[in-house]
């Protein structure tokens, strides 16, 4: 992943929840002068083959959606980036994969409903794209509009990310913004440790304010998140977990959902 961005890649099925991510989405893209990608994905089924008529019409009428969207949200893309739209058909996660690795995106800002049951049954899982395309993936709410990334927070898990971190100097140069790392008190010295390290990455890469923070819990999930509501944090940025993390003690099965669906402040999900 490189340390600039340059395509952002926005799914958008033409409903309420896309409004916050291409929001979101063109905010970043004119902080960080790159370009949009709206993405439509049309699932093919049984019918497709038997009515070719009727999923001709469907296309057309979903790229002239697309155009039109484009057309909507033109005039707030500053810079040099542009808009490009595609009509895709076929299963959606795996048309993401395939057009986030041919056309080399770089980010993902996925919308979420404000709907708790339509997140969770989302046909795009944010963890799942995270993983197959080692692409962050950011899930952005409606009460995620009022956040322009000014306090950005970092959990630390038993090991750094230094893919994070460059990712979270980036952002963090980009809209003048403060890093806080967040780790849990042990009955040993390793949380400061692996603290004092990320703090020393981040400083020997960027002149960025950046803070430590050791707080008190048992769940780093729990303890993020109401961390990020006390100093009213803008952006979250876990790692997608593997299977060391989900055996260790502070995990539990509802992780991913907490965080990348339950939060109200925009959550960014990377592969370790």
């Amino acid at each position: 992943m490189s340390d600039k961005l340059c395509n952002i890649l926005i799914p958008v099925d033409f409903t309420s929840k896309n409004k916050w991510a291409i929001a979101k989405g063109i905010e970043m893209a004119n902080q960080t002068n790159c370009n949009i990608h709206l993405v439509n994905i049309i699932p093919s089924n049984f019918f497709s083959s038997i009515t070719p008529y009727e999923s001709r019409v469907d296309r057309l009428n979903s790229y002239d959606q697309l155009k039109d969207l484009a057309v909507s949200y033109a005039d707030q893309l500053c810079g040099n980036g542009k808009i490009e739209v595609s009509l895709l058909e076929g299963n959606t996660t795996n048309k993401l994969v395939e057009y986030i690795r041919d056309f080399e995106m770089d980010l993902v800002v996925i919308g979420l409903s404000s709907n708790l049951f339509q997140r969770m049954t989302s046909s795009i899982s944010v963890n799942k794209l995270a993983r197959k395309t080692n692409v962050p993936v950011l899930a952005v709410g409606s009460k995620g509009l009022v956040h322009h990334f000014k306090k950005i927070i970092l959990p630390l898990y038993n090991e750094l990310s230094l893919r994070r971190i460059r990712m979270a100097t980036t952002l963090a140069s980009s809209f003048k913004s403060t890093i806080y790392m967040v780790s849990l008190r042990h009955g040993n010295n390793t949380p400061e440790k692996i603290l004092n390290e990320g703090l020393d990455i981040v400083r020997s890469i960027s002149r960025i304010p950046v803070q430590g923070v050791i707080v008190e819990g048992d769940n780093l999930a729990k303890t993020t998140i109401d961390f990020a509501k006390r100093i009213n944090g803008d952006l979250i940025m876990i790692n997608n977990p593997g299977e060391e993390q989900k055996k260790s003690h502070w995990w539990n099965k509802l992780y991913n959902k907490i965080f990348s669906y339950g939060s109200e402040i925009p959550v960014m999900t990377m592969n370790n």
